[in-house]
């Protein structure tokens, strides 16, 4: 069985969604982070159901979409590690460090 664990950097990027959209609405700001979380789990059960990101062209390092949010994460041997939630709109090039250049 996999083990799903949340890197305090994808956790910061939860948050600060949540608190972007609830400006406006806490009722889709909930709603939002609802999918985004039960998407995220469903990697127990598949956890290479994502494709890989493009950017770092490393087979471990997949991503889903859900709404407008990149999900990125690592696949280990028995963990699934969230990287990022990230918009979809936001590049990678500009970024440093990349999320999958956290430690593991």
């Amino acid at each position: 069985m996999m083990r799903l664990e949340w890197t305090d950097p994808a956790v910061e990027d939860l948050q600060g969604i949540v608190d972007y959209i609830a400006r406006d609405s806490s009722f889709y700001a909930d709603a939002v982070a609802e999918r985004l979380v039960l998407a995220v789990e469903r990697l127990v059960s598949f956890p290479r159901s994502g494709r890989i990101v493009p950017e770092a062209d490393d087979p471990t390092i997949r991503e889903i979409i859900v709404h407008s949010y990149r999900v990125m994460y690592r696949v280990k041997q028995r963990k699934i590690q969230i990287l990022a939630v990230l918009h979809g709109a936001r590049g990678l090039a500009g970024m440093t460090p990349k999320p999958w250049d956290a430690p593991e």
